[in-house]
């Protein structure tokens, strides 16, 4: 599928659009969605200037920060994460890589984590190097998250401090290391329509395992705090049918943004189109959606929660 077909299916009648994805859903996987939580085991403080991101020493966004938790706390979030559904529980950590005793201690966090039954461990810790790859990994990582977030030629616009080319490095090594591949995007941030079609493009390129799809939550603060009528819930829609077609076989998961981005209808109508994964719970400094709500909407599509 190349950049010409996909702009052309992106453009046509979204009932017909919707239905297309939704076939390629069906044909790849069962009736289920994959449930998934997070904690933020570090806030704020980080040295990046993502325009989107509270959590940048850059910015000034009024957010609680905090070092480190203990082990025991991330331990106590992943089983309360478990009773609610979830079979996934990500660790993340602000900042643009980890060091020292730091890293050691999330090591630790990890262990934990993949020690808990019918509970698989996830990680997010920015721009790792080869060996600290695998030494998660060895510790109980199976998939890690790091987001394109946008595309190639719109990336410059929402960060300086690291390039698109250093977060498709990470991932390429996360792959090649063994571990799963969690790469996905924020929509909503002043991009175009050809820029989210890149993004199908090179996700396609990297093929992930899971596509977190995040609809930027404008927050007060920050240089994008006034970015809230970038995208309309019809081109949310439209850009989930283009990543379905584009990656027939990850999981499309909803993310960030779409309790307060997103209607109930328009989460439905995505969950219909391609979207069958979904980031439960709070996110990393703002609230998310209750599990129960979640849960309700899932029964109401004819949709089950993926066991571990």
């Amino acid at each position: 599928m190349n950049k010409e077909e996909l702009s052309r299916l992106y453009d046509m009648d979204l009932s017909e659009l919707i239905e297309k994805s939704s076939k390629i859903t069906k044909e790849n996987f069962n009736n289920e969605v994959e449930v998934c939580s997070i904690i933020s085991a570090r806030t704020g403080k980080c040295s990046e200037n993502c325009k989107y991101c509270s959590q940048s020493s850059h910015n000034h966004a009024d957010i609680i920060c905090h070092p480190l938790l203990s082990v025991d706390e991330v331990y106590q979030s992943a089983l309360k994460a478990k009773e609610n559904g979830a079979t996934r529980f990500c660790i993340v950590t602000s900042g643009r890589s980890e060091q020292g005793d730091d890293f050691y201690k999330i090591l630790e966090m990890i262990r934990a984590v993949a020690s808990i039954p019918d509970i698989h461990c996830c990680a997010s810790l920015g721009l790792l190097s080869e060996d600290q790859i695998k030494k998660i990994k060895e510790a109980g990582v199976e998939r890690f998250n790091h987001n394109i977030n946008t595309s190639k030629n719109y990336h410059s616009k929402i960060c300086t401090t690291h390039n698109f080319e250093d977060r498709i490095k990470t991932v390429k090594n996360i792959v090649n290391n063994g571990i799963e591949a969690c790469t996905g995007v924020i929509l909503g941030m002043g991009e175009s329509k050809e820029d989210r079609i890149d993004m199908a493009l090179s996700l396609a390129e990297l093929n992930p395992k899971t596509v977190p799809i995040n609809v930027l939550n404008p927050i007060k603060g920050t240089p994008l705090e006034n970015y809230g009528n970038k995208i309309t819930e019809e081109e949310v829609l439209r850009t989930i049918c283009i990543f379905r077609i584009a990656m027939p076989k990850a999981i499309l998961r909803f993310a960030g943004g779409r309790n307060t981005r997103l209607s109930k209808e328009i989460q439905k109508l995505g969950l219909r189109a391609g979207i069958n994964g979904l980031l439960a719970g709070d996110y990393l400094t703002t609230e998310g959606e209750e599990i129960n709500k979640d849960k309700e909407m899932l029964k109401e599509l004819d949709l089950s929660i993926v066991l571990a």
